[in-house]
């Protein structure tokens, strides 16, 4: 069984993302489709994809089966509500929304429709988080009380050629994107290794110093000037869980800009940028090795012409030992991967999903346990960090 897409957005991510649904043998045809009609058809025409389309509702229109999109961050919301009253199935890249209402309407229609939706949340498959995962699922931890996941890129390292990039000649307006309505590679890492979710936080916003418009209320579309933010979240199981988003920090995100650490009543488990370690009772285990990727194509890959040096890193990064690689359609053998090897195993999760009726591992209501937590954390740093509550919509229906 196979099924056909269509990917929105395909200036840099999006057009990785196209290569590998195309490659995948449960996806029958891949369509381009760009605001920037020259970016699409270089798409189709770099990874051999099947045609473009002139815009996204041509392509509602149209027959084709699923839409993967790769926007700008704050309309992915609308855009997968659009699809899915469509009938199409929908992959959609970080974060799910920027509204608690937006999450709420999403699940409803993923409810009502059946359709599947996932959230290509990369740090769902980070070696770290993979690690922890299966750690916790052998009981070695012992009860987990305490973890941390932090997103620590500074602008100066490639986002501010990411931003001029998407958002022309205004970007400035957009590149004060605030840090905790992208939150998902920290905490999507934290709770995608330990079955829990949050029920309220505490958030301190760090507001920006730095004289450039950029986190200039004044100047942001958001309103914003924090370029930084710290939150202290309460989990369901009496666990703490504490998120850092920062966008202006002396660390070299391009080794690696998703941490966590994990600590349990038995062990722990710590990452630095360049060590991972496990510890028990006993001892020290350095395990660093065993969550190293490879790389999967070279820097200076003709594909990466449009990406910032100091991002390239992250489009690159292919599969570690603690990757279950066995899993995955030999047709991505030698293929392009990307942050620490998720894509490969993001897109297979999609294709199976829609083609077995099942859900993926990141679904509607997974997807908002990894979002919402960061829309009210920001919510609490404008309010002087005061405690809030965090809605939960509960798990997935079973399908079938």
């Amino acid at each position: 069984m196979t099924f056909s897409i269509g990917v929105v957005g395909v200036g840099q991510f999006g057009g990785h993302f196209a290569h590998l649904f195309k490659l995948h043998p449960g996806v029958s045809q891949v369509f381009a489709v760009d605001e920037r009609p020259e970016r699409a058809e270089a798409a189709r025409g770099h990874w051999a994809l099947d045609g473009t389309m002139a815009s996204f509702e041509d392509l509602l229109a149209s027959d084709v089966d699923a839409v993967a999109i790769f926007t700008q961050r704050w309309t992915h919301g609308p855009l997968v509500l659009q699809a899915l009253r469509a009938g199409k199935h929908v992959y959609s890249a970080v974060p799910m929304a920027v509204t608690e209402e937006e999450i709420a309407r999403i699940i409803e229609t993923v409810r009502e429709t059946g359709l599947v939706y996932a959230m290509g949340e990369t740090s769902y498959y980070n070696p770290a988080t993979v690690y922890a995962r299966d750690q916790h699922a052998a009981g070695r931890f012992g009860r987990i009380f305490y973890a941390e996941g932090d997103y620590v890129h500074d602008m100066d390292l490639g986002f501010y050629e990411a931003y001029q990039y998407s958002g022309g000649e205004r970007w400035k307006e957009t590149a004060s994107y605030p840090p905790m309505l992208y939150p998902t590679h920290a905490i999507g890492g934290v709770l995608g290794a330990v079955p829990a979710h949050a029920v309220s936080v505490s958030c301190v916003g760090v507001k920006d110093d730095r004289p450039d418009g950029v986190f200039d209320k004044d100047v942001s579309m958001f309103g914003n000037d924090f370029s930084n933010a710290m939150a202290l979240f309460e989990l369901n199981d009496g666990g703490v869980m504490r998120t850092n988003e920062m966008r202006r920090v002396g660390y070299p995100s391009h080794i690696r800009e998703s941490r966590f650490r994990f600590f349990g009543t038995e062990a722990s488990f710590e990452q630095l940028a360049t060590v991972s370690v496990w510890q028990d009772k006993k001892a020290v285990h350095d395990v660093s090795a065993r969550l190293e990727t490879r790389p999967s194509i070279p820097l200076d890959d003709p594909s990466l012409a449009d990406v910032a040096p100091e991002l390239r890193d992250a489009f690159i990064s292919g599969l570690a030992t603690v990757h279950d690689s066995s899993r995955l359609p030999e047709e991505f053998r030698g293929a392009p991967n990307g942050h620490e090897g998720s894509h490969q195993f993001l897109v297979d999760d999609f294709v199976t999903a829609v083609n077995s009726g099942s859900l993926p591992p990141v679904n509607a209501w997974v997807a908002a346990r990894f979002t919402l937590p960061g829309i009210v954390a920001h919510a609490s740093a404008q309010r002087n960090g005061e405690r809030l509550s965090i809605r939960d919509f509960g798990d997935a229906p079973p399908r079938g």
